[in-house]
């Protein structure tokens, strides 16, 4: 009876000594994670966010894979995140996933060339803006589309868009436009325009200017009768969750941001773009 007393007097001793051990262990994890900024982007919205293979053009490692992450919205969270005197570390999101993932703690912030429209506040906080761009479309060059001026110029076009996103929502203001289905992402719609299976998408100048460089079959249609939009959903911000008490301090790091630099940034993530080259 006394050796298994004995016995038993041990195994809790080791199992008190096991918990204490995993106890520290949880403690220092969290403690790592304090000192890294989790940015969550689709990297695949060039030129705001692209994947590449190595560190060129000051790319940043993408967790949990071999690839990196370059452009213009990255470029922001490292300004950012120095800023905040923390590590950035880049988290590759799906479009659909990247509130989910700021709401559940999995990321800190979505720097991702997301609008901060009405429908997202309600759910997440925004920064002030630290990008602004007009709605374009992106067309077949030297196709029937391509001459276009005003957005009613598409009455029977296949017209299609990003999926969750209020470029999509814009395409009902043409009048007689054939809206295709909503397509996941950028790459997804370039497939789609060049095998003629729609014949224009909505998209944000940078994004255009960067498909028609990369893609010489492709053309970008400026309008002067445009979508109407409000203010919030032309801007881009980063996104937060409800109550981050960083935004005062990221909107200090963003205002120290000039448009000048703003502008030049912009310029280098479409020179720089993997596509492009």
């Amino acid at each position: 009876m006394k050796k298994a007393s004995l016995f038993f007097v041990l195994l809790l001793s080791a199992m008190i000594l096991l918990a204490g051990c995993g106890s520290s262990d949880k403690s220092e994890s969290k403690s790592a994670d304090d000192n890294t900024f989790k940015v969550g982007l689709e990297a695949g919205y060039a030129p705001f966010n692209w994947t590449q293979k190595d560190d060129s053009n000051g790319g940043v490692k993408i967790q949990g894979t071999q690839e990196y992450a370059g452009g213009y919205d990255v470029e922001i969270a490292k300004k950012i995140a120095d800023g905040l005197g923390k590590k950035l570390v880049i988290v590759k999101t799906e479009w659909d996933g990247l509130v989910p993932a700021l709401t559940s703690g999995k990321i800190d912030a979505i720097i991702a060339g997301m609008s901060p429209t009405a429908e997202r506040k309600k759910t997440i906080d925004f920064s002030d803006n630290y990008y602004k761009s007009n709605l374009v479309m992106v067309v077949k060059k030297g196709g029937k589309y391509e001459g276009a001026t005003s957005i009613q110029d598409f009455k029977g076009a296949k017209i299609t868009a990003q999926l969750n996103t209020f470029h999509y929502s814009v395409i009902d203001q043409i009048k007689g436009v054939t809206k295709a289905t909503a397509m996941d992402n950028f790459p997804a719609m370039r497939v789609a325009l060049e095998s003629g299976i729609i014949d224009g998408y909505v998209s944000e100048r940078p994004e255009a200017v960067s498909a028609s460089g990369a893609n010489d079959k492709f053309a970008m249609v400026e309008f002067k009768e445009g979508f109407k939009t409000s203010e919030d959903d032309t801007a881009i911000a980063v996104g937060l969750e409800k109550g981050d008490k960083n935004i005062n301090k990221i909107n200090e790091v963003l205002k120290g941001i000039s448009e000048e630099s703003r502008t030049q940034i912009m310029d280098e993530a479409i020179k720089n773009q993997p596509a492009a080259k």
